[in-house]
């Protein structure tokens, strides 16, 4: 047995720092050659028994039809989004190439930095086959507590969806809003993810869990998140081209919020934050913005 990683961004060289941990001699491989233990091809990888694939979700379809085959290899997903030219999620990308009982999606509060300096945190394996998912959970090394689930859909949304609300939190903090704002401004957050994915078959545990609430409270809370981060630009007045080249990496909520605004719209969902998020990152007035959702209707909560 042999375990690799394709994508040597942040994310996927954490992963091969503490799968290496545990399991010892771990590949990598990606695009440019890299300077980390077990660098080599993309051949070489590719014949491992399990491979952890962190590539940026809008590139995932065209990646896999160019480059992978599929030899029954035990694939788990390192990355979060919703493809935006197809509004799919990614567990439908990945089951055109490999079977659904194959594949096993990675979710949960994971910042790279962290992991690399092996600090405590908890993720979920979420899979159909729940035995592979028990295989992947024992190679994490032991500062990674690791939880199995089979709500797929629910991971996914979640994964895709902090992103946005992240994006949201970063201008709220960017413009002192306060700490009451930005309690809010989650909470609201959370309650807007779980209708989107109730929406489509999810399980409410998944958001209330690690996948969600999880995942979001540290995406939307700290700096270290480049969506956060992307939010920021925007509370001061940037452009998104500008904030995006001096991020110098992927934000996946700048695409994710386009493709969850249209989805939203197509099956009658109710996403305010995301509708405000894609307006603020097409050039609408910050403040103007925040106004806008302050004056919507008043509702029950739930």
């Amino acid at each position: 047995m042999k375990i690799g990683v394709i994508g040597a961004g942040k994310w996927g060289e954490a992963l091969h720092f503490a799968l290496r941990k545990q399991m010892g001699e771990v590949l990598i491989t990606s695009r440019t050659p890299r300077d980390i233990p077990g660098f080599t091809t993309l051949d070489d990888v590719m014949a491992c028994s399990h491979i952890v694939i962190s590539i940026s979700t809008q590139h995932t379809h065209a990646w896999l039809k160019e480059h992978f085959r599929f030899n029954g290899q035990k694939i788990l997903v390192a990355s979060k989004g919703i493809e935006l030219k197809t509004h799919r999620f990614l567990n439908e990308i990945y089951e055109e190439f490999v079977p659904r009982e194959n594949l096993a999606y990675l979710s949960g509060p994971s910042f790279a930095k962290e992991v690399k300096e092996s600090l405590p945190t908890a993720l979920v394996i979420n899979a159909s086959n729940l035995e592979m998912a028990s295989e992947w959970m024992a190679f994490f090394p032991r500062f990674i507590k690791t939880y199995r689930s089979d709500d797929i859909t629910g991971a996914e949304i979640a994964g895709a969806y902090k992103n946005v609300i992240a994006i949201a939190a970063g201008v709220c903090d960017s413009l002192n809003l306060g700490n009451n704002a930005r309690a809010a401004l989650i909470t609201r957050g959370l309650a807007e993810m779980s209708r989107f994915g109730l929406h489509f078959g999810a399980n409410i545990e998944s958001f209330l869990g690690l996948s969600g609430v999880g995942d979001l409270f540290l995406t939307a809370s700290s700096t270290l998140s480049r969506n956060y981060r992307v939010g920021a630009g925007l509370g001061e007045g940037k452009k998104i081209d500008t904030i995006l080249a001096e991020l110098g990496e992927v934000a996946e909520g700048v695409p994710t919020a386009a493709a969850i605004v249209a989805i939203a719209k197509e099956h009658g969902i109710y996403t305010p934050i995301a509708v405000e998020v894609k307006a603020l990152l097409e050039g609408k007035e910050v403040r103007q913005s925040i106004q806008d959702l302050l004056v919507r209707g008043s509702e029950a909560e739930f």
